[in-house]
């Protein structure tokens, strides 16, 4: 009965060492997986920065262009352009309270 006992034992262990390796196995995936949703996430932030900052700067370019008196640009291009621009930048801002409500809400959490 000893022999059984250890034999039994024998095999939850190397079930156990198995396991452990198939969970290491998947943590490094599922960081992989993360790190990649990450920057994907990133890009796209970075991506839509960029797009409010260009908005700004066509506006900026407008007004500039509209107050030297280029005849090519008229009032309400500018005040267009100025519209979306501050708009675009009120919902940057929307969500960026959001992020950081989002993160003193986490951070708030018990563990």
């Amino acid at each position: 009965m000893d022999i059984k006992s250890n034999s039994l034992y024998a095999q939850m262990q190397s079930m156990q060492l198995e396991a452990m390796g198939n969970r290491t196995q998947n943590l490094e995936t599922s960081v992989k997986a993360v790190n990649s949703s990450s920057s994907d996430f990133g890009n796209m932030l970075k991506q839509a920065v960029d797009g409010v900052n260009n908005l700004q700067m066509e506006a900026k370019d407008k007004r500039n262009a509209f107050e030297m008196g280029d005849r090519s640009v008229t009032l309400a291009d500018t005040m267009v352009t100025a519209a979306k621009a501050g708009v675009a930048f009120d919902a940057t801002l929307q969500v960026r309270n959001k992020f950081v409500e989002a993160y003193k809400e986490i951070m708030s959490m018990p563990v």
